[in-house]
C-alpha cells in the first residue's frame, strides 16, 4: 500500500473518528456534571458496561434483525426493480403502479406490523421481512424508474443506428445510466430495511430481535441496556450501509470508462 493511499484513507477514517469521540466525551461530560437521570439520557460508561455484559444476547438479537432486514432489502429491491423496469416499458403500468407506490410510502409500520402478526402468526418472523420490503421496495422502484428515464432518446436512437439490438441498447446505454440511480434507491433501501425490521419487532412476534429487547428493557427500567440494544441496531445499520456503498462503489467503477 502507498504512502499516497495511507494518507487518502486517514484524511477519510480519522475526521469521523475525531468527531465521534468529542461527541463520547461530550455526552459523558453532560451526564456527569449535570447529574442526569438514567431515565433520560444513560452514560456511554453505563452503556458500554451493559453491552460488555450482554455482548451475547446482542450479537444474537442483532443477527435475527439483520437476517429479516436483509431478507426484506432483497425482495423489496428485487420487485422494486423488475417493477420499474416494466413500468419504464409499459407507459399504462406506469400510470396505474403510481398510486400504489405512492399508497405504500404513507402506510405507517405501526398499523401495519400488528396486522401481519395476525396474519402469519405471533411466532413468525415472516412479517417483519414484509414490512421491511415493503419499506425498500418504494424508494427503489421510484429511483430506478428515474434512472431509466434519464436515457436521452438521441442516445438511445444513434445505438439503434449502429444496428445494435434491444439488449445491447439496454446493456450499453440504458442500464450504465441506470445504475447510480438504482443503488442510490439501494443506499435509502438498507436503511430503511434495518429501521422497519427493528420498529416491526416493538409491536408484536417472537422476542428475538433488536426492537422486542429494547422494549423489555426500557419497560423494566433498565435503560442503559435498552441503549446497549439501540447500539446493536446502530451497528446493523452501518453494516447494510458498508455493504451498499462498497458494492456501489465496484459496480459504478466497473460500469465507468
Amino acid at each position: 500500500m502507498s504512502r499516497a493511499t495511507l494518507v487518502r484513507a486517514a484524511e477519510q477514517v480519522l475526521p469521523p473518528a475525531v468527531l465521534l469521540v468529542a461527541l463520547v466525551a461530550a455526552w459523558h461530560a453532560v451526564v456527569v456534571l449535570g447529574e442526569v437521570p438514567a431515565f433520560v439520557l444513560p452514560g456511554p460508561a453505563a452503556i458500554g458496561d451493559q453491552v460488555m455484559t450482554y455482548r451475547g444476547p446482542i450479537s444474537a438479537a442483532a443477527l435475527v434483525t439483520g437476517r429479516n432486514a436483509a431478507l426484506g432489502l432483497l425482495v423489496g429491491s428485487v420487485l422494486g426493480i423488475l417493477l420499474a423496469v416494466v413500468a419504464a416499458a409499459v407507459r399504462l403500468l406506469d400510470v396505474l403502479a403510481e398510486p400504489v407506490v405512492a399508497a405504500l410510502a404513507v402506510v405507517p409500520i405501526v398499523a401495519l406490523a400488528p396486522v401481519l402478526y395476525a396474519m402469519y402468526g405471533a411466532g413468525s418472523e415472516q412479517a417483519r421481512v414484509v414490512v421491511a420490503a415493503l419499506a425498500v421496495l418504494v424508494p427503489v422502484y421510484v429511483t430506478t424508474l428515474r434512472g431509466l428515464r434519464q436515457v436521452r432518446p438521441v442516445h438511445r436512437d444513434l445505438v439503434r443506428a449502429l444496428a445494435a439490438s434491444r439488449v445491447q441498447v439496454a446493456r450499453t446505454v440504458t442500464l450504465p445510466t441506470a445504475v447510480p440511480f438504482v443503488f442510490t434507491g439501494l443506499r435509502m433501501g438498507s436503511s430503511l430495511a434495518v429501521i422497519s425490521a427493528i420498529v416491526a419487532e416493538y409491536f408484536g412476534g417472537p422476542r428475538s430481535g433488536i426492537g422486542s429487547f429494547v422494549t423489555t428493557a426500557a419497560a423494566g427500567s433498565n435503560y442503559a441496556q435498552a441503549w446497549a440494544y439501540v447500539l446493536g441496531g446502530v451497528v446493523v445499520g452501518l453494516a447494510f450501509h458498508a455493504v451498499t456503498a462498497t458494492a456501489e462503489h465496484l459496480a459504478t467503477h466497473r460500469a465507468g470508462p
